[in-house]
């Protein structure tokens, strides 16, 4: 994934969830869209790591981390789980190479999404 596909896809993500869910708005303004926006350049990034060091671990206790430091601070579990579905669903639609690297994103997105709904 090169830099503007990833800034695509980031954009894609951030809006969607603002759509679906206005309350954000009222409850964050622009610093919570613009966090939103910079978490997901870290979900991205931890992707990337976790593929390759070849290890789902990395991700799973990124995902732990990120899930203790949103939930102490206002945002649930839910929103966690939502942003890791629409991630999966934007990165299946995109033409990547290598192959292997869009399966592990998704792969490893799906078993942090496992682990949220535990």
């Amino acid at each position: 994934m090169n830099n503007r596909e990833k800034d695509q896809l980031v954009h894609r993500v951030v809006e969607e969830i603002y759509e679906a869910h206005p309350a954000l708005w009222d409850r964050f303004g622009q610093n919570g869209r613009d966090r939103t926006e910079e978490d997901n350049y870290h979900h991205i990034d931890h992707l990337y790591t976790a593929y390759e060091m070849n290890s789902a671990e990395y991700f799973l206790d990124y995902t732990t981390w990120l899930e203790n430091v949103l939930t102490s601070r206002g945002v649930g579990t839910d929103l966690i789980i939502d942003n890791f579905e629409r991630l999966v669903c934007h990165i299946k639609m995109m033409d990547w190479e290598p192959e292997q690297e869009k399966e592990s994103f998704i792969n490893h997105l799906k078993l942090a999404l496992n682990s949220l709904r535990e």
